[in-house]
């Protein structure tokens, strides 16, 4: 009798710094971007544009990077993971780097802003916000960004049970609990919340390319066969007569103050 060696569940599986080396071609196809309105709140009160430079930490393949480099910030993009920052699309005024959250190779207090898109929950908390502290300046901010999907919207609310499914339930750490250790930290203060809503329209490749952008999703294999053709019905049922689905997100903003 022949048996099936189950997914393994590696360190590397495990790593955040590794695990979306093989979904780099899909984040960028087909990741969300975030509202205009969001970039305002994060940038209001704070210098000139011009005269910001920005650490955009786990920075991915770039998406919050341009659009603050858009602004006229200059901004230093830090992502570890090498699949990641080589599929990111150069920018004027975005610099791309190999660091961590925890060591980011920035020299002390010389960033008016600090960022993370979608990933600080990927961080170990006390040494990250430690760090981020060192790198900015004391008129600097911190924003914590996340697009978390409105699950109030039908069809939004029908993708992610299908993503659920096709993950054996897979929660990661929620959203909310990973803003938990900014409120605790004495590393930051007054801290202020924003949320934004935001929408992605995808065609059926960009809905499926979306699904597998997700790391926890598998690549192969009959789950995978079956959330595609899962994907496929949903889109059939529910998209516009232009071919087009609609995914809805609130975009939570979190902004915070280094202590002095």
């Amino acid at each position: 009798m022949t048996q099936t060696n189950p997914e393994p569940t590696s360190l590397q599986a495990l790593n955040p710094l590794t695990r979306f080396s093989d979904r780099a071609g899909d984040y960028v196809k087909s990741r969300p971007s975030y509202p205009s309105a969001a970039i305002d709140f994060i940038l209001s009160g704070l210098s000139p544009s011009s005269q910001l430079v920005a650490a955009d930490i786990g920075a991915g393949t770039g998406i919050s990077s341009r659009l603050l480099a858009e602004r006229g910030v200059r901004v230093i993009g830090i992502e570890p993971n090498t699949a990641m920052r080589e599929a990111a699309k150069l920018s004027p005024g975005v610099e791309f780097r190999d660091g961590t959250a925890e060591a980011t190779q920035i020299p002390d207090t010389s960033v008016d802003l600090v960022t993370c898109f979608q990933a600080f929950h990927w961080f170990k908390p006390e040494p990250t916000l430690s760090e981020f502290r060192r790198i900015l300046k004391s008129s600097g901010r911190l924003a914590l960004v996340w697009n978390n999907p409105d699950e109030d919207d039908e069809f939004t609310a029908q993708y992610s049970r299908l993503i659920r499914e096709a993950s054996n339930n897979y929660s990661g750490e929620s959203r909310i609990k990973s803003v938990e250790p900014l409120l605790a930290t004495t590393h930051f203060i007054n801290i202020r919340s924003l949320i934004f809503v935001n929408s992605q329209k995808l065609d059926l490749t960009g809905l499926i390319s979306r699904a597998m952008s997700s790391s926890h999703i598998p690549r192969e294999g009959v789950a995978q066969q079956q959330l595609i053709e899962s994907l496929q019905e949903l889109y059939q049922g529910e998209c516009d007569r232009l071919g087009f689905v609609y995914l809805a997100y609130c975009t939570s903003v979190h902004l915070a103050e280094p202590a002095s």
